[in-house]
């Protein structure tokens, strides 16, 4: 198999464009044609990483965190970042990472979490704007079907839990072709008016090169009246963090023993409680402080996340419980995640889990 199979479908999965503007997702280190046989998933990818990948003979690493975040001007082995890209390209191995984007999809990170807990009725916690698009597109009455199915094919008209969503305007267009014409309809020289039907979809933005093609090839014009226009709808599917409910209400108390077990966490950092019970559940993996009024202004009664500092638990001010239960345990359960993922799709390739424990933090009790 070849890197590309792999990547181009967890890029159908988790796009690139869904990723953070600080982020670096995306293949990192290697060639996209390069043949393999093994891949090795882990949440962070080290020398120690990569060593692993060596012993088990896997010619790609998938983590959640990229290696490299910033430019890398030099490779010279001064620290960890800059050995562990020179290891991997020594011993031909690739490099991927799937972060921010596979944390903004809904069945992503957060949701991974928010199903652990057992979360009724989940919903991203704060949808994206900017990434919808709508295509119009006048068609003579008698191709409407085929171009209409052609763009759905293509992914167009998805709308939340419904597909094949349009709206469609019946009308007549008026053209005259000119000199050098081919036209499908009419004759050159001569005013033609045709009863067409307006069509309208809406469709994500990394979709729009193959809708494009999908329309043109089942439009018969030879110049095809369209436009696109950019939309600030938000994306119901596609955001940071996760909301959602408990089967069941929990004493504060009852609910971080549940927290607790549920993470095999050691300890849980956490604001004073409220003396109430929870019901409403909002979380995100990794550092999601700033996730924090959209918790608030949901309704929820606890916010589970990482990295937070002192003065910043502060910000609760009594209106909801923070609970920091640590980066690596918030996202420690994205390698299976992943694994399953690649599995399903990909049933006879070998991928693999690291035996490595990244986590940095250690604690003493």
């Amino acid at each position: 198999m070849k890197i590309k199979d792999i990547t181009s479908y967890l890029e159908q999965i988790a796009p690139l464009n869904y990723q953070e503007s600080y982020d670096n997702s995306g293949l990192i280190v290697g060639n996209p044609e390069q043949e393999i046989d093994k891949a090795l998933i882990s949440l962070d990818c080290t020398e120690a990483v990569v060593d692993d990948a060596i012993v088990k003979g896997c010619g790609l690493i998938i983590s959640h965190h990229p290696i490299v975040f910033s430019g890398l001007k030099k490779l010279t082995g001064k620290n960890y970042v800059e050995r562990t890209v020179i290891k991997a390209i020594k011993n031909n191995i690739a490099l991927y990472a799937i972060h921010t984007n596979l944390d903004n999809i809904q069945g992503g990170v957060s949701s991974m979490m928010a199903d652990r807990l057992g979360l009724q009725n989940q919903a991203v916690l704060r949808p994206k704007s900017g990434l919808l698009k709508k295509l119009v597109v006048y068609v003579p009455r008698a191709d409407v079907d085929a171009v209409r199915e052609a763009i759905f094919e293509a992914g167009a008209g998805q709308i939340g839990d419904y597909d094949q969503c349009s709206y469609n305007t019946a009308g007549y267009g008026t053209f005259r072709p000119l000199e050098g014409a081919n036209p499908t309809i009419g004759e050159v020289g001569s005013q033609e008016r045709v009863e067409e039907t307006k069509i309208e979809v809406i469709f994500p933005v990394q979709l729009e090169r193959q809708i494009l093609v999908a329309m043109f090839a089942s439009h018969p014009y030879e110049e095809v009246a369209y436009h696109i226009i950019n939309l600030e709808n938000t994306h119901s599917y596609v955001g940071s963090g996760a909301i959602g409910n408990l089967e069941n209400p929990m004493s504060e108390r009852d609910f971080l023993a549940y927290l607790k077990d549920k993470f095999n966490l050691q300890v849980i950092r956490h604001t004073a409680t409220q003396g109430k019970d929870i019901s409403r559940v909002a979380l995100c993996g990794g550092a999601g402080g700033f996730l924090l009024n959209d918790a608030i202004r949901s309704g929820a009664d606890i916010f589970i996340t990482a990295d937070y500092k002192y003065h910043e638990f502060f910000d609760a001010e009594g209106k909801i419980v923070i609970a920091d239960i640590g980066h690596f345990e918030s996202e420690q359960f994205t390698q299976e995640l992943l694994l399953d993922i690649i599995r399903k799709k990909f049933a006879n390739f070998a991928v693999l889990l690291t035996e490595i424990d990244t986590n940095p933090i250690k604690y003493y009790s």
